[in-house]
């Protein structure tokens, strides 16, 4: 930021939304996949609107999965069903499939490599280590001590309350609900520290009568009061900073919001790239996630820099990091690795890029290994890309993620003592 005083927006949306419905659709196609054949080439993109879904990609598996039921049974644990479905009902949308199978060109760059792991083959040997890419791309990752899961607060707290949200509604706590929604949080920054929360926004998708109340005024009422007590109050409870008289809050400043969901908006697949990052706190290299196999280094390269990241800020080697990965199809290394520290680093950035070279390996078949990536949803009961597809993919505590381990930390804390003492 130019400015060390500055309000930052970050923005969340609950599973209900219709570009998150799309997501978790494809990373639920993706853990049925890998679970049945963890070789299986995934790329599978969804949109939905009123009435219908449509998947359509690339796929290349050994293995069978019906689909269409994959879609629904997602659809239903969303919560789209029947007319509390708000206008989209897994029972009764159409659900249309356009699937190929991936290109032998793009599997051509990592197949090799990948063979080489299952076989247990020297993976730094000559043979293996120009295995590249299978496309070029450039991803960002990370990490600041604003939270103790070191992430930015802002995005943070919008996940908590847009999670919160989608909870109290699941549980009957607030049971006019329907799925869809979204939250927004500003926070104030002074000297470049957050220092009071400015403004709080949720928007959700209601019931039109609420008990045996029409009235849209009444309504509004009643929705206010319940989302601050059940939601915005829950989650502060527990935060460091809190919400203060003259912090701003709004909930449903539309007013009327029945109406959501895919009968509202269409949803598409990756639609939600800052949602599930750093909330625009750093920046983002226009690869999503969602749909994609680990293969695919939009997704893998990403988890790796968040990776990179937290433990260069866990080291105490900065107090904000982000890392730039960038891949060339068929080549193994990336391109370039580029640390900025924003200033806040304890040895150069140049320094930093040494260390990181030294100690983690960014090959496409080296973070998978790291992460063992492709048998994370057998790992964790058939569904695991799923549960990531909203809420973010950085900064889980609520998961067991592996890219969210600061198990280098101690190790680049210690060999950053030979760099310091070289200045």
């Amino acid at each position: 930021m130019a400015s060390k005083n500055f309000l930052f927006t970050s923005e969340s949306v609950t599973e209900g939304h219709p570009d998150k419905v799309c997501d978790q659709i494809s990373d639920a196609i993706l853990d049925e996949f890998l679970t049945k054949d963890n070789k299986s080439r995934v790329a599978a993109e969804t949109t939905v609107t009123t009435g219908m879904a449509l998947v359509c990609g690339e796929i290349t598996s050994d293995c069978y999965v019906d689909i269409p039921q994959v879609v629904r049974n997602t659809i239903k644990n969303i919560g789209y069903i029947g007319e509390n479905g708000g206008g989209f009902d897994y029972k009764t949308c159409a659900v249309l499939t356009s699937i190929d199978e991936q290109s032998s060109d793009i599997a051509s760059g990592v197949n090799k490599a990948l063979e080489a792991r299952d076989n247990n083959a020297d993976l730094s040997s000559a043979e293996t280590e120009d295995i590249g890419a299978g496309d070029q791309g450039i991803m960002f990752g990370y990490a600041c001590n604003e939270t103790p899961e070191l992430m930015p607060l802002p995005i943070s707290l919008a996940h908590k309350l847009s999670y919160r949200l989608s909870r109290v509604r699941k549980k009957g706590i607030v049971d006019y609900l329907r799925p869809d929604g979204k939250s927004q949080v500003t926070v104030e920054y002074v000297d470049g520290k957050p220092s009071r929360i400015h403004t709080i926004l949720i928007s959700t998708q209601h019931d039109p009568v609420i008990g045996t109340e029409s009235d849209n005024q009444k309504v509004q009422n009643i929705i206010e009061k319940d989302i601050k007590e059940h939601v915005i109050d829950f989650v502060f409870k527990n935060e460091s900073i809190k919400p203060d008289k003259d912090t701003i809050i709004l909930v449903n400043p539309s007013g009327r919001f029945v109406i959501g969901g895919p009968q509202g908006d269409a949803g598409l697949t990756g639609r939600k790239i800052i949602v599930d990052t750093y909330g625009g706190y750093s920046r983002h290299g226009g690869g999503a996630f969602s749909g994609k196999d680990p293969t695919k280094v939009d997704r893998s390269a990403a988890y790796a820099a968040r990776y990179v990241a937290k433990n260069i800020v866990k080291a105490g080697l900065a107090e904000k990091c982000e890392i730039e990965l960038a891949y060339a199809i068929g080549v193994a290394e990336p391109i370039s690795v580029l640390v900025d520290t924003f200033g806040t680093g304890k040895i150069s950035d140049e320094d930093l890029s040494d260390l990181v070279n030294k100690n983690f390996d960014l090959r496409p078949v080296g973070i998978i290994n790291k992460f063992d990536l492709r048998n994370l949803p057998l790992k964790n009961g058939g569904k695991f890309y799923q549960k990531l597809a909203a809420y973010g993919h950085m900064g889980r505590t609520d998961l067991e993620v592996p890219w969210e381990e600061t198990d280098k930390a101690e190790t680049l804390k210690t060999q950053a003592e030979s760099y310091a003492a070289l200045v």
